[in-house]
């Protein structure tokens, strides 16, 4: 199960006199992650740097940083905080010391980690859009059942041999949905098609 955040949150910190300062926020999209970035990057800062995940698709930058010290730390905090559909922005301010490589990624992995942390968090729901054929006497059985599973119905026709419904739930419910569509009508509602979301 993974978490994404409740709003934005803001984590500071400071490292051998250079000042960190994590924005995290939650994004349903890549538009949406670079237009955060973009809005609370600090152009007087020495480095902006960020990652995000959503889903299966990441990004992750260094900004002038050396490679792989900022931006891969930061997607790696937000993985092991197990978060997903969130961005990382991390600000340093060079404080005169340098960090050297694994200091540089201590630094950024761990204020992100640290900001993820202590942000208000709720789980991530994956859902299911199904498919199902159901004859017109199984009509009243199927719709019975879609207010016991928590079932939104997104679209419903109608064809010579039934109807076919257009479904979306939250995962954990497929399978007592299947198995009481099953006992409720004989085996004669039939699931089509199936994806997760």
């Amino acid at each position: 199960m993974t978490d994404t955040l409740s709003a934005h949150f803001s984590y500071t910190t400071e490292v051998k006199h250079s000042r960190f300062i994590a924005h995290a926020a939650p994004v349903a999209s890549s538009e949406q992650a670079l237009y955060f970035v973009g809005q609370v990057s600090d152009a007087d800062a020495t480095h902006n740097c960020w990652a995000y995940r959503i889903g299966k698709e990441y990004r992750s930058n260094d900004d002038n940083e050396p490679a792989g010290t900022a931006g891969r730390p930061i997607l790696a905090a937000i993985d092991g905080q197990n978060c997903d559909r969130v961005v990382v922005v991390v600000t340093r301010w060079f404080g005169g010391i340098k960090l050297g490589a694994g200091g540089l990624a201590r630094a950024y992995g761990g204020t992100a980690a640290e900001c993820l942390r202590h942000a208000e968090r709720h789980r991530l729901i994956e859902m299911i859009e199904l498919t199902v054929a159901c004859p017109f006497d199984e009509l009243g059985t199927l719709h019975t059942a879609l207010s016991l599973h928590s079932v939104e119905k997104t679209s419903e026709h109608f064809e010579a041999d039934g109807a076919h419904l257009s479904l979306r739930l939250p995962s954990d419910q497929l399978a007592d949905l299947k198995t009481y569509l099953r006992n409720a009508s004989c085996d004669r509602i039939r699931f089509l098609n199936t994806s997760t979301q």
